[in-house]
C-alpha cells in the first residue's frame, strides 16, 4: 500500500498523525523482536516536549510549598506547621550580582517518537536509534538544530541512527542539515532536498579516521516505503522494512 498524506485533508480530518507516530514505534519493536539476534533488545520511547513543561511547573509549585511549610511533631504528639522565613532557611547567603543578560525563552524540549535498540550483553549499551520525525521537530530552526545535534551526538558514540520523516507539510530535510554540520552534502539531494525521506546513518572508524556512511531514500506519496539497514555493530545489520511496519500501523488504526 502507498504512503499516505497524514497532514492534509481529507485524511487529516478522519485520523490523527499523532496516532500513527504513537503506534508506529511499537509495531517496529514487534517486528524487530522477530529478527534481532538474541543479545539485542528493542524498546519504544515517546516523549512529548509540551508535557515536560507541565511537569516542571508542578514540580516547582511543590518545591515552593515544601520550602514554606515544614511539618513537625510537638511534645504532645500532635502535628503542627511552621512557616520558615528566608533568614531562617539560609542565615548567610551570598548574593550574586545582577545577570548580564535576561531574556524570555524556553529550554528547547522537543518531541521524541523513537525506537531504541540495546546490546543486552554489554549492560544494555545503546547501539541504534530510529527517529520518527514529528512536525514539532521541523517547525523552528532551534527545534531542527536540537534534533540534528542529538543525532550527531549519537553517531559520535557509535550509535547508528535512522531518520524517518513523513511530514511533507513542512519543507525541511533534517538529513541534509545533519550533513551540513560536517561541512558535507549529499549530491543526490539536489538544490532542494525533499521534505519526506528515510535514511540510515552510521559513523565508523576507518584506519586513523572516521567515515560517515548513509543510506538515503526519498519518500513519495502513493509509493511504498523502503527497507533500510539498521546497524547493530560495525559488521552486523538487520533489514528494517519500513513499508511493512507502516502498513501494520495503518491497519491497526483502521486507516484506509
Amino acid at each position: 500500500m502507498p504512503l499516505r498524506d497524514h497532514f492534509r485533508t481529507p485524511l487529516s480530518q478522519s485520523s490523527s498523525w499523532e496516532e500513527v507516530h504513537g503506534q508506529w514505534p511499537a509495531v517496529i519493536v514487534q517486528q524487530l523482536g522477530k529478527i534481532l539476534p538474541a543479545q539485542y533488545v528493542a524498546g519504544p520511547r515517546i516523549h512529548l516536549g509540551s508535557q515536560a513543561e507541565v511537569d516542571v511547573a508542578s514540580f516547582e509549585h511543590y518545591r515552593k510549598e515544601e520550602r514554606e511549610v515544614q511539618p513537625f511533631a510537638d511534645n504532645g504528639g500532635s502535628v503542627a506547621t511552621i512557616v520558615l522565613a528566608p533568614s531562617v532557611l539560609a542565615p548567610s547567603v551570598w548574593a550574586p550580582s545582577q545577570p548580564t543578560l535576561v531574556m524570555e525563552t524556553d529550554l528547547g524540549d522537543y518531541d521524541e517518537y523513537e525506537v531504541r535498540v540495546y546490546d543486552a550483553s554489554r549492560n544494555r549499551r545503546l547501539v541504534a536509534a530510529i527517529e520518527l520525525i514529528s512536525p514539532a521537530n521541523k517547525d523552528r530552526p532551534q527545534s531542527r538544530r536540537q534534533l540534528v545535534a542529538k543525532c550527531a551526538a549519537l553517531l559520535r558514540e557509535q550509535v547508528s541512527v535512522m531518520l524517518v520523516d513523513i511530514v511533507g507539510s513542512r519543507a525541511f530535510n533534517l538529513y541534509a542539515e545533519l550533513l551540513e554540520i560536517t561541512g558535507q552534502r549529499d549530491p543526490a539531494l539536489g538544490n532542494k532536498p525533499p521534505s519526506m525521506y528515510a535514511c540510515a546513518c552510521r559513523w565508523r572508524p576507518r584506519g586513523e579516521s572516521h567515515v560517515l556512511e548513509t543510506w538515503n531514500s526519498e519518500l513519495v506519496l502513493a509509493q511504498s516505503l523502503p527497507t533500510l539497514p539498521l546497524w547493530l555493530s560495525e559488521d552486523l545489520a538487520v533489514p528494517l522494512n519500513l513499508e511493512s511496519s507502516y502498513e501494520q500501523t495503518c491497519c491497526d488504526l483502521r486507516i484506509a
